[in-house]
């Protein structure tokens, strides 16, 4: 679809196929006009002159300033050839199509791209009636007519560059406010594109931690399971269970996910509606389901209760999943997990190192295959406005730090140990280890 079929044009600036046959119609009833008010003319060069006037208007358009210079020349031979001694002269002077005249200087003031154009268009024209009505001794032209047709005349030439003036302005109004449209809807388009973006990168995110995570902990528990099916039962049944809680909750999360994209909503804000709220306490969970996979983690969780947004919560518990998954497919079920997660002086930190499970560092990278999961937290952090380092440690291992502010500043009614029973309290902090 073209911009002149998406943006309503005014009918005084018409386009495409519709301009181009109207204006041409236009230009051919003025050259008509022109050449019919010659032919009524006796005169032996009344017609040639008036025939050289239409035929000059019809380029009016394209060199509307070239069109008057050549009207106002073959005006000036009509009036040099005139002769009053003689019946009939050779051209009559004034004439009616002289009206020629009157529609070249409209033809500048409507369509001249110059500021200056118009302004000179009418004071010629003015300035030329009053030499023809007053004439011009030195050209040996005498005037043809006395004050009040003086009046007359320039009563006319103010008339029509007035109006052409009136529609030249309406003509550019017109554009600009064309122009204002398709540039709103370049603007509008734009913003759609960028936001399906967003929201293209938000869902795969989520997919990623979604599928991930979970994979990685069902792969190693399955194995963990096949490994010792016939000697601990127990610990089987247990890799079981973990597999199954694990699988039903991806399968919640891409049920969300796909509801998001069936139902088609722009921006991120409608796709944060269907999911699942995300707290600190998940942090444990995937931190359990970590330790059963074989990873020794340490856990340490201190942030004052309801100080972090939702939003935020989401982003530490997204880190810390992450981190731990990377932990999984690339130090093995032996490595050791070191999480803490804290507030302090309005910003949130998050640090998180493994050992590479012995291996030194550098030996399979995060990312061989893709650093999607890097590439996620990372634009997770920076979306929240915070700053994010990843790489390997000196030796062996991996670590993981984050720090975002807060935004959220939620007063806390009363700050006592966690062991005091109130209600009130805060969460102070909370830290495991196995």
């Amino acid at each position: 679809m073209t911009e002149e079929s998406r943006v309503p044009v005014p009918w005084i600036a018409p386009s495409g196929r519709y301009a181009r046959v109207l204006g041409r119609a236009v230009d051919v009833a003025l050259a008509l006009a022109v050449l019919v008010a010659a032919y009524d003319y006796a005169g032996d060069h009344d017609l040639l002159l008036g025939a050289l006037m239409a035929l000059a208007l019809l380029a009016r358009r394209k060199r509307p300033g070239t069109v008057m210079a050549v009207v106002m020349a073959l005006a000036l031979v009509q009036f040099l050839l005139h002769d009053p001694a003689v019946d009939p002269p050779p051209a009559h002077a004034p004439a009616a199509y002289d009206v020629a005249v009157l529609f070249a200087m409209m033809s500048v003031v409507h369509h001249s791209r110059t500021p200056w154009m118009p302004y000179a268009a009418g004071g010629a024209v003015l300035l030329a009636t009053g030499a023809a009505s007053f004439g011009v001794p030195f050209l040996g032209l005498d005037g043809f007519g006395d004050g009040q047709s003086l009046l007359i005349f320039w009563g006319l030439t103010l008339t029509v560059w007035l109006t052409a003036f009136a529609l030249h302005t309406r003509r550019l109004y017109a554009e600009s406010q064309a122009a204002r449209a398709r540039h709103a809807e370049r603007e509008q388009e734009q913003r759609a594109r960028l936001a399906a973006v967003r929201e293209r990168a938000e869902i795969a995110r989520e997919l990623h931690d979604v599928v991930a995570h979970s994979l990685a902990v069902m792969i190693l528990q399955a194995d963990g399971a096949g490994a010792v099916l016939r000697t601990s039962p127990d610990m089987a049944e247990s890799a079981l269970k973990t597999i199954a809680a694990t699988g039903r909750d991806a399968i919640d999360d891409m049920h969300r996910i796909v509801r998001v994209l069936r139902e088609g909503r722009p921006g991120t804000q409608g796709a944060g509606e269907d999911r699942r709220l995300v707290t600190l306490d998940e942090i444990e969970t995937v931190a359990d389901r970590a330790r059963t996979a074989g990873l020794t983690v340490d856990l340490s969780v201190d942030v004052d209760q309801g100080r972090l947004s939702p939003a935020e919560e989401m982003t530490a518990f997204r880190i810390v999943q992450e981190c731990l998954t990377n932990t999984l497919r690339h130090a093995g079920s032996g490595a050791r997990v070191d999480i803490r997660v804290r507030e302090k002086d309005g910003t949130l930190l998050i640090d998180v190192t493994d050992d590479g499970g012995g291996a030194l560092a550098g030996r399979a990278p995060v990312g061989e295959s893709g650093g999607n999961g890097l590439v996620g937290m990372r634009e997770r952090v920076e979306l929240a406005g915070g700053a994010f380092e990843a790489g390997p440690r000196l030796g062996s291992g991996w670590h993981v730090r984050a720090s975002m502010p807060v935004r959220t500043k939620t007063p806390v009614a009363a700050r006592t140990s966690a062991g005091t029973g109130n209600p009130e309290a805060t969460r102070t902090s909370v830290r495991t280890e196995r």
